[in-house]
């Protein structure tokens, strides 16, 4: 996993409340057995307009809906998702925070996030920032405003620093925190102690060697 410590990126307004998990990635799109391949689909109903999207059609034979946020020039390249209350409600597919990371953002801030996505997020190494309501609404105003408008999150200091310099602290849980500091998913966690599982394992063949026994057919 990706480590984030400090990240400076273009913001692109999801102004909608209550955006759920079929929304970000339909769920045509979940028969996938690979972790791989979701970037083009985020979104997918409101970034085409033909409907309904289906699994492994290019995005060259897609038509594009010039009037969604991510289809705009002034958005492009954008890796910070800002977003309205209670965003990533409903299924709780893995594949939600798969399809935001894979198009290309690195963190999500919002007034509140559905408990599994936020976790989710986390997960895979996305950053979810939650914010007081009138905050994020200053934050839409000031992205209509000025194209091109970024903002740099520094994980460690845990703040926001807008383009005039000000900032906007906000909370992670520490354990949290750490993951992300260092890129660790729950695979990387445990193989931090890779050398005491190999050594128990040895341990246990010794004392029972006939775990280690084939049996054909």
């Amino acid at each position: 996993m990706e480590r984030f410590t400090v990240h400076r990126g273009i913001v692109a307004p999801i102004d909608r409340e209550n955006v759920d998990t079929d929304a970000i990635i339909p769920k045509q799109f979940l028969k996938s057995i690979r972790r791989t391949g979701f970037g083009p689909n985020l979104f997918d109903e409101w970034r085409y307009l033909d409907q309904p999207g289906q699994p492994g059609v290019p995005e060259s034979q897609r038509r594009p809906n010039p009037d969604f946020v991510l289809n705009q020039p002034r958005y492009q390249g954008a890796s910070i998702l800002l977003a309205r209350k209670n965003f990533g409600c409903g299924s709780s597919r893995e594949h939600a925070p798969w399809a935001i990371q894979q198009y290309g953002f690195r963190a999500l801030i919002a007034p509140s996030f559905a408990d599994i996505f936020f976790n989710n997020c986390f997960k895979n190494g996305l950053l979810p920032i939650v914010l007081p309501e009138p905050v994020v609404d200053t934050l839409f105003h000031e992205v209509y405003a000025f194209p091109g408008y970024e903002l740099t999150i520094d994980l460690e200091r845990q703040v926001v620093v807008k383009p005039d310099g000000s900032e906007i602290a906000f909370e992670v849980q520490p354990f949290r925190k750490y993951c992300l500091l260092n890129g660790l998913d729950d695979i990387g966690l445990t193989l931090r102690h890779a050398d005491k599982i190999r050594a128990f394992e040895a341990e246990r063949l010794a004392r029972y060697p006939w775990l280690a026994r084939t049996f054909a057919g």
